[in-house]
């Protein structure tokens, strides 16, 4: 994605809302917000509903960003990549120009793009989550070091510049690879649902 906020300043307690979302285990699936300041402290908690497979994830991220008090503080949105409940895909372009602020996707895997569109054959508009999912843009791979070890993952972001992304990302990556704010959201939503946290984090 180009470009668009040329000097972003990055400050150590820089408030960023990390979202992902539950395990699939019904229609409606919970996403849950982690507010925090850099990579150091949990400020707050958000929590909505999306449906599964559906369409109206971006719209939710939207509402649920919007209007929570934790939003003029916000500088950086990060999602735990580009779907949420299965296949419904987020706008990043549309929650970044909503919002006015920054949007970054985490992602452990470069995506492969030929399964994702085999996937979606099996879901109504098709071709329309394909775009979506497409308007993302360009991705960019990120190198956190972890017990001196070489951690990668990728991003794509829009209303931020590649390389202030880069920097927030690993600003944010405190106890692992997986910035703070995404791999608390995770522990979160999996914890509420299953009555214990799962999965990798």
């Amino acid at each position: 994605m180009s470009d668009k906020s040329p000097g972003f300043h990055i400050k150590s307690e820089i408030r960023v809302l990390g979202i992902d979302d539950s395990a699939l285990i019904c229609d409606r699936i919970m996403i849950i917000g982690a507010v925090f300041r850099g990579g150091d402290w949990l400020d707050g908690v958000l929590r909505s509903e999306i449906t599964r497979d559906g369409m109206d994830g971006t719209e939710t991220i939207i509402r649920m960003v919007t209007s929570s008090k934790h939003f003029v503080q916000l500088r950086v949105i990060m999602l735990d990549g580009i779907t949420f409940g299965g296949f419904n895909p987020i706008d990043i372009v549309k929650i970044n120009e909503e919002t006015g602020l920054p949007v970054i996707v985490i992602m452990r895997k470069y995506p492969v793009f030929e399964k994702i569109e085999s996937a979606l054959k099996h879901l109504p508009d098709p071709e329309k989550r394909m775009e979506i999912i497409k308007k993302a843009g360009e991705i960019a791979e990120v190198t956190n070091y972890i017990d001196h070890r070489a951690r990668p993952l990728y991003i794509q972001w829009v209303g931020i510049e590649k390389e202030d992304a880069r920097s927030i990302v690993q600003l944010t990556s405190t106890r692992s690879n997986i910035p703070e704010p995404i791999r608390v959201a995770h522990l979160i939503a999996t914890g509420v649902v299953f009555g214990e946290s799962r999965g990798k984090a």
